[in-house]
């Protein structure tokens, strides 16, 4: 396959916590991109140290399983640390509404990690060149308009108020949600009046619902290398 067409060799940095799946992937993509770098990470903490050292990066193949990921919130938290560098999901899950609901939230394309190498490959060379990918399958399916919005309306929110929406969503108070974050409490009920706030719900138990249906889990902070 010819080489992209960069002025130089793309920047990969290439996440997920299963070896022999960043090993595919780097196979694939020095097969079709010579003289590539690649960075790899096998954790949220992983990729954003990654992205420290790689901060112009031309895309980050993300898996949205792997260890502090937590659902919608590690993308969130990627696209809000650093918006300029465009995010590849490549993901087993095989959903066409979480497909769409992922570029909703900032992604540039969601490749199923069952699609053959060189189709991947080919998918990738698209959104390097500014196109937003989505598998056949998922390419007509919309959103609803109510899902739509609440997917745009939760990207708003920041990673720290992603995470106390997640820990609202598993009912826990905001003493609790203090303690874990390791904030005051009414740090707290300032994040939890703003989360209010930029979903357009009136009480926390619609934010919780809100959390529920774009599937935002709680996020516990992964040691960087761990």
């Amino acid at each position: 396959m010819p080489a992209v067409a960069h002025s130089q060799a793309p920047v990969f940095v290439v996440a997920d916590d299963h070896p022999m799946v960043r090993d595919a992937l780097a196979l694939a993509l020095r097969a079709a991109f010579p003289g590539t770098q690649i960075e790899f990470a096998g954790s949220l903490n992983e990729t954003l140290a990654a992205l420290e050292r790689r901060p112009h990066a031309d895309l980050v193949i993300l898996d949205l399983d792997m260890p502090g990921m937590a659902g919608m919130t590690g993308l969130a938290q990627l696209r809000s640390s650093h918006p300029a560098v465009p995010v590849a999901i490549v993901s087993a899950a095989k959903s066409p509404a979480l497909m769409r609901q992922t570029i909703e939230m900032g992604a540039s394309g969601f490749i199923p990690k069952f699609t053959p190498s060189q189709e991947i490959t080919d998918a990738i060379r698209e959104i390097l060149a500014g196109v937003v990918w989505l598998p056949e399958a998922a390419r007509d399916h919309q959103l609803a308009p109510s899902e739509a919005d609440l997917a745009l309306r939760a990207a708003q929110l920041t990673p720290q108020q992603h995470r106390v929406l997640a820990l609202m969503a598993e009912g826990k108070p905001n003493k609790v949600i203090a303690f874990e974050m390791q904030i005051t409490e009414p740090t707290v009920k300032s994040h939890v009046t703003e989360i209010l706030r930029r979903l357009g719900v009136q009480s926390r138990t619609q934010a919780v619902i809100v959390a529920q249906k774009l599937g935002i889990e709680p996020s516990s902070p992964t040691p960087a290398g761990g």
